[in-house]
């Protein structure tokens, strides 16, 4: 698999808190450049990106972010706002407290809603892969899948650590048929990031693929 196929399948990221209006301009035109799968940014600046952007690349952004616990209703405003600004994607995050309490009706209702606000644009669940146990991971494949979501994504990049190949490996092996697979969250090389995708990912959440591959185009 060559760099190029690899980028196609990358969600090229900024999130920081600081990030200006500049530097997600500057990721756009690198997402461009690249031919990545789309760009993630933060919900504030998705009207700016679809404005310059237009159609020539989808547009991703963030819902609950990072730490999943605002109300389903503030996730549900936070997401019709997203799409009325073009957004094309939207990464939610799921309510950990909720999935530890045993609550899963609570966990896929909020999924449902969101999915049923998404329409035909693309919805990816965050589970937190590093907060949950084998048997949360476990759970959460179903609940992602009962509440048709279009893809189940392992990190925010926020937490403790992020994507794994045995949590990859693992949603490949209990995730429904119609759900794809997101890793995300410290994906530094282009060996990891093929690893990745030889376990079963569609998508690679992570900033670091483009830079490495525009330090070489230098070089």
């Amino acid at each position: 698999m060559n760099h190029s196929e690899i980028l196609s399948h990358v969600d090229h990221t900024l999130l920081a808190q600081t990030a200006t209006w500049e530097e997600i301009r500057a990721l756009c035109d690198d997402a461009l450049r690249f031919g990545t799968a789309s760009v993630c940014i933060p919900p504030c600046r998705v009207k700016q990106a679809k404005e310059y952007l237009g159609e020539r690349m989808a547009v991703c952004t963030v819902i609950g972010f990072p730490n999943g616990y605002s109300t389903a209703a503030a996730k549900l405003a936070e997401t019709k706002e997203a799409l009325a600004d073009g957004a094309d994607e939207i990464d939610m995050v799921i309510n950990i407290g909720t999935l530890k309490e045993g609550n899963e009706q609570l966990v896929k209702d909020e999924i449902a809603c969101l999915k049923e606000a998404c329409k035909e644009k693309i919805l990816k669940v965050i589970i937190e892969t590093c907060l949950l146990t084998e048997e949360e991971k476990i759970t959460m494949c179903r609940l992602v899948a009962e509440a048709g979501a279009d893809y189940i994504k392992t990190s925010t990049g926020f937490s403790t650590a992020g994507a794994t190949f045995q949590d990859v490996a693992l949603f490949a092996r209990h995730i429904g048929p119609h759900v794809k697979i997101k890793a995300a969250g410290g994906i530094s090389s282009f060996e990891d990031a093929e690893e990745f995708l030889k376990l079963g990912a569609d998508r690679l959440g992570t900033s670091r693929l483009v830079k490495i591959e525009k330090a070489a185009q230098k070089a």
